[in-house]
């Protein structure tokens, strides 16, 4: 990084999101009326992304999306309407999307639908500038596209792309996980040795980490700004701020702090974008 802020980005998904706020999760045979509802192109990488932005500036997103009016909406907004650098693929087959479930006690739930589409190393896509930014979290791709996003000093991912992380095998400085989700949990477990730090998020415990040297801690969570709206998008928001704090130097607990602060603020606004943290 030569003065001003890092420069980031991210190599991963993105996914059209339908957000129904409702009182409560319906039970079986249950009814139940929204009183909101929105759609936004969301997904990891897409959240991610949005914030890394906020902090930056700027920021690089390379993903995939499908042939269709939906894929077409996606990257028109997150060029348009979030001001993302977008490079994408297009795949033969409809934009995925997930429906969510947003209840009063802002807890979300999410129906995927389709299969998921990751950028690949043979997509026309510019992977020799990935080494170029300081930093890249990775929430999707093949082995090459881990490869090409490991270019940058900085390399931050979920572990929900183990596959392609473990074909690839290249060194991350952080690999992150939820401890609440099994997938997650059992990616950490999987890629435990390819990463300079592990990083497990405990939701509203704050989360704790361990170091390749054997060292370990832990970080409290960050008190939100205001009332809890709507928990979607708190993760990734994470995250972003994790890889941004790296790619400027900063140390790990710093970086774990600001990735908190992050995640605190997207939930007091409704959907993702409402309410992330801005560098100001």
């Amino acid at each position: 990084m030569s003065g001003g802020s890092p420069r980031v980005g991210v190599v991963g998904h993105t996914e059209w999101l339908d957000f129904a706020v409702v009182a409560h999760l319906p039970v079986a045979g249950e009814i139940v009326t929204a009183h909101e509802h929105f759609e936004v192109p969301a997904g990891g990488g897409a959240v991610a992304a949005v914030q890394l932005r906020k902090l930056a500036g700027a920021a690089t997103f390379l993903c995939a999306v499908g042939e269709d009016r939906l894929g077409e909406r996606s990257l028109a907004e997150l060029r348009d309407e979030h001001g993302l650098e977008v490079h994408a693929a297009q795949r033969a087959r409809p934009q995925r999307r997930a429906f969510t479930h947003v209840d009063r006690n802002a807890e979300r739930t999410i129906t995927v639908l389709g299969e998921r589409l990751v950028p690949r190393g043979e997509d026309p896509l510019p992977w020799r500038s990935l080494a170029d930014l300081d930093g890249i979290y990775f929430t999707g791709g093949d082995a090459d596209a881990v490869r090409a996003a490991r270019r940058a000093p900085v390399l931050v991912a979920t572990s929900r792309a183990a596959d392609a992380l473990a074909e690839a095998g290249a060194e991350l400085e952080v690999l992150l996980g939820s401890a609440n989700d099994e997938r997650e949990r059992e990616g950490v477990e999987r890629l435990r040795g390819l990463a300079r730090w592990t990083v497990l998020t405990h939701g509203a415990q704050g989360g704790s980490w361990q170091g390749a040297d054997g060292t370990s801690g832990s970080w409290p969570v960050a008190p939100p700004p205001g009332a809890p709206v709507d928990a979607y998008g708190c993760g990734d928001s994470f995250a972003a701020g994790v890889t941004y704090a790296l790619a400027a130097g900063q140390d790990l607990p710093a970086a774990l702090a600001l990735g908190a602060r992050c995640g605190a603020y997207c939930l007091t606004g409704r959907g993702p974008y409402a309410a992330q943290l801005t560098l100001a």
